[in-house]
């Protein structure tokens, strides 16, 4: 059984009379590119505190990575963000942020294991970042939504172009949200949420 098949059966029972049961946990991974806001993100909704990876930014690394557009990041993550999140009395978001770099990306089968579906994080002024990311769900058919980061509360290109230029299906939600913003963050990962749904359902 898939982790949709079984999301849509957990959901089923939950809704069902029954005693009272613990919430289905779910996984659930956030992707994207180097310093898109994947870590934010996971830390501004998580309601426990965070486990994170980082580590400082060397000037080996800061030779690599491009810094041109997040001059003030000085650290990265390593290995992988984890939190957790409780939609309502049924159901628990367990968020598994990856890695930005691909130079980390051996650890992306392990961390996308057993996930629903995935938050593919996009900086739009740095679209190239995030074509890895892209590609990784859409070659191993997982469901996911694209969500454009709202850096200084603006994104540099509208949807329909950012969805042209990712060439993204039109199954493919693309959104704008905040990664500083918790509610931001949960419209977002509602909308992976449901797409996995959707697609058990198909």
């Amino acid at each position: 059984m898939t982790p949709t098949e079984q999301l849509a059966r957990g959901t089923a029972a939950a809704a069902g009379p029954s005693t009272v049961r613990p919430p289905l946990p779910v996984k659930m991974v956030i992707a994207g590119g180097f310093g898109v806001g994947k870590t934010t993100a996971v830390g501004s909704i998580s309601e426990i505190e965070p486990l994170t990876t980082e580590a400082a930014i060397t000037e080996v690394a800061a030779g690599v990575d491009d810094l041109t557009h997040t001059p003030r990041k000085t650290t990265t993550t390593v290995a992988m963000d984890f939190g957790c999140i409780t939609i309502d009395p049924t159901l628990k978001l367990y968020l598994f942020g990856t890695p930005g770099q691909e130079r980390f990306g051996f650890m992306w089968d392990d961390i996308v294991e057993g996930a629903v579906g995935g938050l593919v994080i996009v900086d739009t002024r740095r679209l190239d970042d995030c074509y890895a990311a892209v590609d990784y769900f859409e070659h191993r058919q997982i469901p996911f939504a694209v969500a454009l980061n709202a850096f200084d509360g603006q994104v540099e290109h509208p949807l329909e172009e950012v969805r042209w230029a990712l060439d993204v299906s039109e199954h493919v939600p693309v959104v704008v949200f905040d990664a500083r913003e918790r509610g931001s963050v949960r419209d977002a990962l509602l909308v992976v949420l449901e797409l996995a749904l959707a697609r058990t359902e198909a």
